[in-house]
């Protein structure tokens, strides 16, 4: 078995523990045959048990949020089930979309049924030629809601075997060593459960990210001077 990944904790009290989970970690072992999970690694970490609150793909890294006790999981989950809590992603993706919009664009889930309502806003923060960085905060909490969004939109998320396009897939594996989902839950807001005091729990923008998107910004700036 390979060695358990180290898992930073972002922010921990009485009630929940935050972590910055790594791209490729599945959160349960229902949801995957992996041996290693991100709750068991936590729970043997910390000594103790965990809870699960909300999901993250596989491929994507960041803020994970995880409850210490069933009364706090109950109430963690009451609230992102009525939106409550704000959740806010960075996205590397092909295309060139506007300054901002609004999805609205109801998905089926995948073991059928009809189609639900789903929402996701997204605002960009850079364009690199054909590529844009893009903040997604979804207000509603479908499977794969981002990545099936950003598909309808004709941005698809670079990475993204399922729902993205293997040719740019490929050529950022080739060209910036870039072998994951470009998906990444920078921050959660919620409010303290014992006080109400509002809390924010942020991860910083992994190394493989940062080391693209800086690539990225160097050929967009000698493209420029050279025109």
């Amino acid at each position: 078995m390979p060695e358990a990944p180290t898992l930073d904790v972002l922010y921990r009290d009485d009630h929940l523990i935050a972590i910055d989970k790594p791209s490729g970690l599945v959160v349960h072992r229902g949801w995957a045959n992996d041996e290693q999970v991100v709750m068991t690694l936590v729970r043997d970490a910390i000594g103790s048990w965990v809870y699960p609150v909300h999901r993250l793909d596989r491929g994507t890294s960041g803020v994970l949020m995880l409850a210490l006790s069933p009364e706090s999981a109950r109430e963690l989950c009451g609230r992102f089930e009525r939106g409550e809590i704000v959740k806010k992603y960075w996205a590397l993706v092909r295309g060139t979309p506007g300054e901002a919009q609004e999805i609205d664009h109801p998905l089926r889930p995948e073991n059928g049924g009809p189609a639900q309502r789903a929402l996701t806003h997204v605002r960009k923060l850079a364009q690199y030629g054909r590529y844009a960085w893009l903040e997604a905060a979804p207000s509603t909490g479908r499977l794969h809601q981002i990545r099936r969004h950003l598909k309808h939109v004709s941005c698809p998320i670079i990475g993204d075997v399922r729902y993205g396009k293997g040719e740019h897939n490929r050529l950022f594996r080739d060209r910036y060593g870039l072998r994951r989902l470009a998906l990444h839950a920078c921050s959660l807001l919620t409010r303290d459960l014992s006080t109400g005091a509002e809390l924010r729990i942020e991860a910083p923008l992994p190394a493989d990210l940062s080391a693209t998107l800086a690539a990225l910004a160097d050929g967009a700036s000698a493209a420029v001077q050279h025109e």
